[in-house]
């Protein structure tokens, strides 16, 4: 690792096969915490490259637990995090509205490292058990339409570095991954990204893949649609820019969608909105956000139609519902 890191102190960059080499031996313990920090920090320092964000993504995934739900006619919406905005679980809450409106989702989550609660910590807090048992999670997928994939039970390099991750405190390129690697490999992707350049990269390594994928930010800085302010949405067709308007939605203000200052708030909030009893504000960046990964499906004519399927969803209770038969087909 020595001579890696002088490597990239020399401003260098990684090729495709040297960043899928290093990715591979992290798992095996030959760097100690050290050097792992010092080669997540240097990564960082500056703009990650396609090719080395592509080696680490193929490596984590050549290294995953396998998972096989007998279907890829999923829905995963996953945002890189480490945006500093502190907002409520969004995409998690998103992926339940999407399964209340009748499309399987196969959520991949994490705890929060640069947040204060990441959607395994809201899942946790609910009772979810976490598992990578092939059966439980597609009789999970079969009663609630939707499981849920921790990321540190199917990628063993994602639970080494866990406590380093949140030690650091400030975004690495673990959180650029993160929405590269469900081991589901879901056929439709909704991904949040924090940064235009972000948006960049993720569009060349999507358009490489076979899945149809949506890639929006805020333009104030969010890893999903904040209705803040306008945002990009990116799709194989291009990029455009729309406003809350164009989405059928007012502007909000960033202190609307705050996450709380806790884990149990974060949860207390989780649960206050997915029972129908959130406010305009929450209901409308939830509804938004589902209603994109609808119509990315292909299945709504429309994004009138699929935000009709989540608002239905999110406030006639089917989204609840979901939540519930998942916790129960958990503890079957």
């Amino acid at each position: 690792m020595k001579d890696i890191l002088e490597y990239l102190f020399k401003y260098n960059t990684l090729s495709y096969q040297e960043a899928k080499s290093i990715m591979l031996q992290i798992p095996k313990g030959i760097f100690n915490d050290y050097e792992i920090t010092s080669f997540v920090t240097i990564l960082m320092m500056r703009s990650i490259t396609i090719d080395e964000l592509k080696g680490l993504a193929d490596a984590l995934l050549e290294m995953a637990v396998e998972v096989d739900l007998e279907t890829q006619d999923l829905v995963d919406i996953v945002g890189t995090g480490g945006d500093g905005k502190n907002t409520f679980n969004i995409s998690t809450l998103s992926c339940f509205v999407v399964a209340g409106a009748g499309q399987k989702v196969a959520k991949h989550g994490n705890y929060g490292s640069s947040s204060i609660s990441g959607s395994s910590n809201v899942m946790e807090f609910l009772g979810y058990k976490f598992t990578d048992n092939q059966e439980h999670l597609k009789n999970q997928l079969s009663e609630a339409n939707i499981c849920f994939l921790h990321a540190p039970k199917f990628h063993p390099s994602l639970k080494l570095v866990a406590p380093l991750r949140k030690q650091l405190g400030f975004r690495t390129f673990f959180n650029m991954l993160g929405p590269l690697v469900n081991p589901a490999r879901p056929k439709f992707s909704l991904i949040g990204v924090y940064n235009t350049e972000m948006g960049r990269i993720y569009n060349y390594l999507m358009q490489q893949k076979e899945n149809k994928f949506m890639i929006v930010h805020s333009l104030d800085g969010y890893d999903e649609i904040s209705l803040t302010s306008e945002s990009m949405i990116i799709t194989e067709k291009g990029i455009d820019l729309y406003n809350p308007n164009q989405l059928q939605a007012s502007i909000i203000q960033p202190e609307e969608i705050y996450g709380g200052d806790s884990k149990e708030a974060a949860a207390e909030l989780f649960l206050k909105i997915i029972s129908g009893q959130g406010s305009p504000a929450q209901n409308a960046v939830v509804i938004t956000n589902a209603a994109l990964a609808l119509q990315n499906t292909g299945k709504f004519e429309d994004f009138s139609s699929a935000k009709k399927a989540a608002e239905e969803s999110l406030l006639n209770g089917k989204a609840h519902d979901c939540l519930k038969k998942l916790i129960a087909a958990n503890h079957d």
